[in-house]
């Protein structure tokens, strides 16, 4: 089943402390933190999947402002999602 995604995030990677609030803050759930690359700093980060729909949830608990959301006119499904 293909996932629709109406809304995309920037991730500042470099900021990020990898508390993993922003995982469990994701209602759609579709943050994963990176399993094997890090940031500069030695920290894991936050991978954004397709499906997010611009609810802002990790921009509001994110304490680092790692985060920038951004939503589509119109919703995109997995396979027209931008990166």
């Amino acid at each position: 089943m293909s996932r629709v995604s109406r809304g995309t995030l920037v991730i500042d990677v470099e900021r990020c402390k990898g508390c993993e609030l922003c995982i469990d803050a994701c209602k759609p759930g579709v943050l994963a933190m990176t399993r094997e690359r890090r940031n500069a700093m030695g920290y894991l980060y936050p991978e954004l999947e397709p499906g997010c729909t611009a609810c802002h949830a990790c921009a509001l608990i994110c304490p680092d402002f790692v985060f920038q959301v951004w939503r589509y006119d119109e919703p995109l499904a997995a396979d027209e999602a931008l990166p």
